[in-house]
C-alpha cells in the first residue's frame, strides 16, 4: 500500500499551478464584459481549444478515478464508453451540429424552443441546470476530495471538496467561457501528459502481459461481455451506452457549448473530432493501468482508490506533485464547465426572457452570482456520492434513466418533420419524473431487478412512445417554421458539393472515416 506522504517540492508543483491557472483565468477574462463573449467566448474559438477543452473538460477528476477504479473492480469493458462517444461525435458533427450553429442559439434549451416552443426550453433548462450541479460538477469535486483526503485523511472529506470548489470557481466566475476554456488547453496538455507517465510506470511493474491476464477477473481484459453480465452486458451497448453517450456529447449543455463558439462549422467539426480522436487512447492510458492495478494492490478497500495508489505508490517527489496538479487539472476543468454551462442558462433562458431589454454588463454580472451560488450547491451535494459502491455506477446509473426523453426530443425533432411542440412538451414533462422515479425504484429501493441500461431503452420507447402519439394526435408544425431546423437528403447533397473544392485532410468525412477505422481496430483486437 501506498504511503500518501506529500512533501515540499510536490507542494511548489501544485501551489504553482493552482497559482498559475488563477492568473492565465484571470488575465484572460479581464475584459470580459459582452454576454457573446462572457458567455460563448465571442464565437471565435478554433479547432485545436474546441478539442482540447471538449476532451479536459469530459476527461474531468471523476474520470481519472472513475476510469481506473472500474478497470481495477471489473476490467476494461467501462472503455466501451469511451469508444462510443467517437462515433458519437462523428455522428454529432454530420447531422446535428450544423442545425446548432446555423441557429446562433446559446444553449440547447434554446434549440428546443427554435424547433418546438417555450415549454420545452423551460422543462430542458431546468433539467439541464440540475444535472449540471448534481451529477457533472458534483462527481468531479468528489474525485478531487477522494484523492486530497488521502493526503489528510483525518481531514473530513467536505473540507478538500469545498476548498477545490472555490479555486475552480473563483476564475470561472470572473472569465466566462473564454477563461474556461484556454485554462482547459492548458489542462488537457497537463491531463495528457500526467496520464501517460502514471501508464508507462504502472505496465512496467508487470513481469510479463500473461501476468495481468492471470490477475484480471473473468473476462476482464474483454471490451464484449457476456448478455447477463452484472456490468455492462453486451446488448448494453446499444441499448444504453449509446443513448447515455448522445446525451452527453450532443445535448448537454456543459459540453456542446464549446462547439457552439467555435468560429464557424468546420472549426467546430474539426474540434468535436480532435476531441473523438483523443479518446481512444484513454484504455491505455486511464483504464488498463487501474487492471493493473489488481496485480501490484490486490487488497484495496475501494476501486476509487486505485490511481492515487498508483500515484504516491509509482512516482518519485515533484513527479508526485505534478500528477496531483494534473488530477486538479480535471477537476477544475469539469467544474468551470459545468459552472459556466448552468449560470448560461439561467441567464439566457430565463433572466433575459423576463428582462429583455437588460444590459450586456448586467447579463454578466448575474451570470457571475449565478456561478458562485451554484459552486455552493455543487459542494454541499459532492459529499453524499460516497454512498455509492464506485463513481463511475453513480454517474452511469442515473444518467440511463433521466436522459432518453431528451434524446427522443432531440433525434425525433431533428430527422422526423411531424414531431410537434406538443410532442416535446410532453415527452419531457412525462419522461424526466418517470426517469427519476424509476432510478429510485431500482436503483436505491430494489424495488425493481433490471438492469440500468435495459431500463434505458424501455425508457426511449416510452418516450418515443409519447412523442408519437402525441404529435400525430395534435396539429402539425409549420412546415416553412421547422424545414431549417430539420435534415434531409437534399442538405446532405449540398453540402457534398460545397466539400469537393476542399483538399481532403480538411475534408471532416474523410476525418471521420480515419476515426472510424483507428475505433475499430482498437474495438477489434480486444473485442
Amino acid at each position: 500500500m501506498a504511503d500518501f506522504q506529500i512533501e515540499l517540492l510536490d507542494w511548489i508543483v501544485i501551489i504553482g499551478y493552482i497559482v498559475g491557472a488563477l492568473i492565465l483565468g484571470f488575465w484572460v477574462g479581464r475584459k470580459t464584459e459582452d454576454s457573446e463573449d462572457y458567455f460563448l467566448a465571442g464565437r471565435r474559438l478554433v479547432w485545436p481549444l474546441v478539442g482540447f477543452s471538449l476532451y479536459a473538460s469530459n476527461m474531468s477528476g471523476s474520470s481519472f478515478v472513475g476510469l481506473a477504479g472500474e478497470g481495477y473492480a471489473r476490467g476494461i469493458a467501462v472503455f466501451n464508453y469511451e469508444w462510443a462517444a467517437t462515433l458519437i461525435l462523428i455522428f454529432f458533427v454530420f447531422f446535428i451540429l450544423p442545425f446548432y450553429l446555423k441557429s446562433k442559439v446559446y444553449t440547447m434549451p434554446e434549440f428546443l424552443q427554435t424547433r418546438f416552443d417555450r415549454r420545452s426550453r423551460v422543462m430542458f433548462s431546468g433539467f439541464t441546470i440540475f444535472a449540471n450541479m448534481f451529477i457533472d460538477a458534483a462527481a468531479g469535486l468528489y474525485a478531487g476530495g477522494i484523492v486530497m483526503q488521502m493526503l489528510y485523511p483525518e481531514a473530513p472529506i467536505w473540507i478538500p471538496i469545498a476548498i477545490l470548489g472555490v479555486l475552480a470557481g473563483v476564475y470561472t466566475i470572473f472569465g466566462g467561457l473564454t477563461a474556461v476554456v484556454i485554462t482547459d488547453t492548458v489542462q488537457a496538455v497537463i491531463l495528457i501528459i500526467g496520464s501517460i507517465v502514471i501508464a508507462f510506470l504502472a505496465f512496467g511493474q508487470l513481469d510479463s502481459w500473461d501476468q495481468l491476464v492471470n490477475a484480471a477477473p473473468e473476462n476482464g481484459l474483454n471490451l464484449i461481455l457476456p448478455a447477463d453480465d452484472s456490468f455492462l452486458p453486451w446488448p448494453g451497448l446499444f441499448t444504453g451506452v449509446f443513448i447515455i453517450g448522445f446525451y452527453f456529447w450532443a445535448t448537454n449543455q456543459f459540453i456542446v457549448q464549446r462547439t457552439l463558439g467555435a468560429k464557424d462549422l468546420n472549426h467546430g467539426r474539426w474540434g468535436a473530432l480532435f476531441a473523438g480522436l483523443l479518446k481512444l487512447p484513454v484504455l491505455f492510458l486511464m483504464v488498463l493501468p487501474g487492471t493493473i492495478a489488481i496485480v501490484l494492490y490486490p487488497d484495496l478497500p475501494n476501486p476509487d482508490l486505485v490511481f492515487p495508489t498508483l500515484t504516491f505508490d509509482l512516482l518519485p517527489v515533484g513527479l508526485r506533485g505534478f500528477i496531483i496538479a494534473a488530477m486538479i487539472a480535471a477537476i477544475m476543468s469539469s467544474i468551470d464547465s459545468t459552472l459556466n454551462s448552468a449560470s448560461t442558462l439561467v441567464t439566457m433562458d430565463f433572466v433575459k426572457y423576463y428582462k429583455p431589454d437588460i444590459s450586456q454588463a448586467s447579463l454578466v454580472n448575474i451570470g457571475r452570482l449565478v456561478t458562485f451560488l451554484f459552486m455552493i450547491f455543487a459542494v454541499l451535494w459532492a459529499p453524499q456520492i460516497i454512498q455509492f459502491d464506485t463513481l463511475w455506477t453513480y454517474l452511469q446509473s442515473i444518467l440511463a434513466y433521466i436522459t432518453p426523453p431528451i434524446v427522443v426530443c432531440f433525434i425525433m425533432g431533428i430527422f422526423w418533420k411531424r414531431a410537434n411542440r406538443h410532442g416535446a412538451f410532453y415527452t419531457l414533462a412525462i419522461g424526466i419524473p418517470l426517469g427519476i422515479i424509476g432510478f429510485f425504484s431500482n436503483e436505491i429501493f430494489g424495488l425493481m431487478d433490471i438492469h440500468f441500461l435495459y431500463a434505458c431503452f424501455v425508457l426511449l420507447l416510452i418516450n418515443g412512445s409519447i412523442m408519437i402519439g402525441v404529435s400525430l394526435n395534435t396539429e402539425a408544425p409549420d412546415p416553412e417554421v421547422i424545414e431549417k431546423y430539420t435534415w434531409s437528403k437534399k442538405l446532405y447533397d449540398e453540402e457534398t458539393k460545397e466539400l469537393e473544392g476542399m483538399a481532403w485532410w480538411k475534408n471532416y468525412r474523410v476525418q471521420s472515416m480515419i476515426l472510424l477505422a483507428l475505433t475499430a481496430l482498437i474495438v477489434g483486437y480486444f473485442w
